[in-house]
């Protein structure tokens, strides 16, 4: 638990009456982001101010406060925390000004509709004791560091998210998990790149409040000091977008690379290829609102554009990010791209052959897009429970890589927590994050009971259509003009052919000959008057996870379960005597 988070919270505590406990996040959140830059600028404000008075030109401006103070933002106000209370009748009016007086780039108030917020806590009487109360707190970077202001800010709003009753994966992703994340997207190509400056970009196109890129570049510094990490990022919400962003903007980065919007329907960065892609999207969240935009985007970019694969069910979006993310990677040609997506199961197996879902996984597969899978430990995120997946992409693999996937049971690897943050009592800490990075590296030298490698092609299959004869009243089948026997719409089936029958089928290597191989042996033993309707035969694949790790655990012996029972049976009985006694 976060500390810091925890006292900031408390200041919320003077809200009560007037708000509802659903909002007060809406206060404490955008106060939190400006006492912190409040305590980030105070160092400089006399240097900017005399900047302000000399340059009026905006951009000017700008590129004086950059050498001088190092940062890319700046505030030309007179008021601080420290005065503002000065003027108790103008404070409203004075707190407004101080947002206005801010360079371009912090629009992050805005989205937080924080003026309108100003005036309602002056009505309600309570502007004076918030600001008061804020600027109590010590947010200078020197007592308060980046790390501990992230863990700060990930409190509060996982607080305001259980107070509102939100969807808190929709804002934030644990910690322990985007470690892991980051590991695992840095693990092949690593940080291990020639050159005294490293420049690399990285995108996320569900940026929340920021935590996957703050996080990945904190472990690609710790690696390589001197490289560079350019971050990208895009969020629809607007307050988690004004978190990452004045996080970002606290650290020093330019934050014209964070975009206001929705991905799916208008991509800020069209056009762009990046290094490094993450993302953990929302699971299970319909896009039937964005359908039309997207459905248009798909007929109007042709075979090359990002949703050309296929289109998921409206029901859940997750596969729209996992193809626009393998869209992003940077091409082969310029040292490729690779990308890290937390997802529920859905999308390794939802949708049967030639559906959207299953087209989209052929065109990974056979693109060898693919290179792992990782199943997470389940209650491992704050809102749900339910079983979650990292898959890593890579579109220029190593070659010992290349043509296969590999499939990682991390579900053994975590540690219980202490008290349960929501749904999540388990993490991944880091000696269970190095036994996954290890199965990892160790590839198809792994544990086999805690990895598999699989060819591409062992995930495909082909659904054939099984028809069996319509049956007159006299017991003989119904012929058609041609004398062809008429099918039995009640007794057709279907069965799915994998595409690797063809290995334990000796000389056997044509789809149509694998699938009459497949018929003769399974199929025609058990109705022989069945046959394949050939013209409705699909392409299919599916990542069968569970199953490859599926392990026969035989029932208990008959005689060791009546001897349990026979036990339970006397403890009984001598209780009853008892009670009777």
């Amino acid at each position: 638990m976060s500390t810091l988070g925890s006292f900031i919270w408390s200041i919320a505590d003077q809200l009560r009456g007037p708000y509802r406990p659903n909002q007060y996040g809406t206060v404490v959140l955008p106060f939190t982001i400006l006492r912190r830059l409040d305590c980030v600028l105070e160092p400089d404000r006399a240097v900017v101010r005399d900047l302000a008075a000399r340059y009026e030109n905006p951009n000017r401006l700008k590129v004086e406060v950059k050498k001088a103070t190092g940062r890319t933002f700046y505030n030309t106000s007179n008021y601080t925390f420290a005065n503002l209370l000065a003027d108790a009748d103008g404070l409203a009016d004075n707190l407004a000004e101080y947002i206005d007086l801010f360079s371009a780039d912090v629009d992050v108030f805005e989205y937080f509709d924080f003026k309108n917020e100003i005036l309602a806590l002056e009505k309600a009487g309570l502007l004076r004791e918030i600001v008061k109360s804020f600027g109590a707190v010590d947010l200078h970077p020197n007592v308060v560091s980046n790390a501990d202001m992230g863990d700060a800010f990930e409190y509060i709003i996982r607080k305001f998210n259980e107070a509102a009753n939100e969807t808190s994966g929709d804002h934030y992703t644990p910690r322990d998990a985007i470690r892991l994340l980051v590991d695992l997207l840095f693990a092949e190509k690593g940080v291990d790149f020639p050159g005294e400056e490293i420049i690399r970009t990285l995108y996320d196109p569900t940026a929340g409040t920021g935590g996957m890129l703050s996080l990945a570049e904190e472990h690609l510094l710790k690696q390589k000091p001197d490289a560079r990490l350019t971050l990208y990022g895009q969020e629809y919400n607007p307050q988690s977008y004004a978190i990452c962003k004045s996080d970002l903007l606290a650290k020093g980065h330019d934050t014209t690379n964070i975009a206001f919007g929705n991905t799916l329907t208008d991509d800020a960065f069209k056009g762009r290829q990046f290094d490094y892609c993450m993302s953990n999207p929302p699971y299970g969240v319909e896009w039937k609102q964005y359908a039309k935009a997207v459905k248009a985007e798909r007929d109007s970019a042709g075979p090359y554009g990002r949703f050309a694969p296929g289109l998921p069910g409206t029901s859940d979006g997750q596969m729209l990010f996992l193809l626009h993310l393998a869209h992003k990677m940077r091409a082969p040609e310029d040292g490729g791209g690779r990308v890290g997506i937390v997802m529920n199961g859905s999308p390794l197996f939802t949708g049967a052959a030639e559906s959207g879902p299953s087209n989209i996984r052929r065109w990974m597969l056979e693109n060898d897009l693919v290179e792992a899978i990782v199943a997470l430990p389940i209650n491992m995120f704050f809102n749900t429970g339910i079983p979650t997946y990292i898959w890593i992409l890579d579109n220029n693999k190593h070659s010992d890589r290349q043509g296969k996937v590999q499939l990682i049971d991390g579900t053994s690897f975590w540690t219980r927590m202490r008290k349960n943050l929501g749904s999540k009592n388990r993490e991944i800490r880091d000696g269970d994050r190095a036994q996954v990075l290890q199965l990892y590296a160790d590839f198809e030298d792994a544990d086999p009971d805690l990895s598999k490698v699989l060819r591409n092609d062992e995930f495909g299959y082909w659904t054939i259509t099984i028809e069996r004869p319509l049956m007159g009243d006299h017991g003989k089948p119904i012929v058609d003009r041609k004398g062809n026997p008429k099918p039995d719409s009640k007794k057709r089936d279907t069965e799915n052919v994998p595409f690797t029958y063809a290995d334990s089928t000796a000389g056997v290597a044509a789809e149509r000959e694998v699938i009459q191989a497949y018929f003769d042996a399974e199929v025609k033993p058990h109705a022989p008057d069945a046959w394949i309707d050939w013209a409705k035969t699909k392409v299919g694949y599916e990542i069968p996870f569970t199953r490859q790790f599926y392990k026969y655990l035989p029932p208990r012996p008959l005689a060791e379960i009546d001897a349990d029972l026979d036990k339970q049976v006397a403890k009984i009985i001598e209780l009853l005597r008892e009670v009777e006694q």
